[in-house]
């Protein structure tokens, strides 16, 4: 019988950062619910609280997500503040307890607020967003990986290069996505610390996939481009959005993204028909960077 190359089946996925409707995470939960996998969603409500756009109603969240889930499968939703590395561990081991191996992560969480540009930028400001965006990032993939690690790639010198492990079926595969943002295709004015830790997401990614590609795991790194999370609203929004028809008119199909566009294409990276894009930084951005 043929496997459809669409499916995820069988899998279980973590996807961090699911706390508005509105949001990315919560596009992508559901996507990958509707494509077969079982769904813990992590979420830090605080954030959203204070941000122009506010929290919304985590039940209905919850809600959301479960109502796309496909019938059989698991549901899990953990309320953790990965700037505290301790609870790193604690969000992947309850994650993993859905089904018994998580073979999906998708690193969504992201710090708003608080940002400057190079004459305002602080120590601590530089420190909470590496902490939020980077760091954790980082020790959530490491952990992912712990659990495909052989007894000598975990027994081995720090630094000792990766010995590549028995060769696999790449549809099968592990994986992971990291969310950088547009800092490589051009300035981010009023976001130095923001876009220092993205940039360092997706400066790093051909290294950590080259690492985890020896342990049988994909990794990739979408920049979503300008998708409309409520920022972009002027009701909503935490900048200056200039004349915002003027830039649309720019553009290739005249609008935002959507957080759909966005799941759309996670959900086809870690199925088995997206398994040949490895190590890659992805601009999915509706043609907003050629504008």
């Amino acid at each position: 019988m043929r496997t459809d190359p669409d499916s995820l089946a069988g899998r279980t996925a973590l996807v961090t950062g699911v706390s508005r409707r509105r949001g990315i995470g919560y596009a992508v939960a559901r996507e990958l619910g509707r494509r077969g996998a079982s769904v813990t969603i992590h979420h830090f409500g605080p954030h959203d609280a204070d941000q122009p756009w506010g929290a919304d109603d985590l039940a209905a969240v919850e809600a959301g997500v479960r109502e796309a889930l496909t019938p059989g499968t698991g549901f899990a939703s953990i309320e953790a503040d990965l700037r505290e590395p301790g609870l790193v561990d604690s969000v992947f081991d309850e994650a993993a307890a859905l089904t018994g191996c998580l073979d999906i992560l998708v690193c969504n969480h992201a710090k708003s607020g608080g940002d400057g540009s190079i004459l305002d930028v602080t120590a601590d400001s530089l420190d909470a967003f590496w902490e939020t965006d980077t760091r954790s990032t980082l020790l959530l993939t490491r952990r992912f990986a712990k659990q495909f690690a052989t007894a000598a790639a975990r027994t081995r010198d720090p630094g000792e290069r990766l010995t590549p492990a028995a060769a696999t079926d790449p549809a099968s595969a592990p994986k992971v996505i990291w969310m950088t943002s547009g800092q490589q295709n051009g300035p981010m004015p009023g976001e130095v610390a923001y876009a220092a830790s993205k940039a360092a997401l997706a400066g790093v990614t051909p290294t950590v996939a080259s690492e985890l590609g020896a342990l049988g795991i994909i990794l990739n790194t979408i920049n979503p481009g300008p998708v409309n999370t409520g920022y972009l609203d002027a009701d909503s929004t935490d900048r200056d959005l200039g004349d915002p028809t003027r830039t649309l008119a720019r553009t290739p199909f005249g609008r935002w993204g959507s957080p759909e566009d966005v799941a759309r294409l996670v959900g086809w990276l870690v199925s088995p028909a997206g398994s040949w894009v490895v190590g890659q930084v992805l601009t999915s951005d509706g043609g907003f960077s050629l504008a």
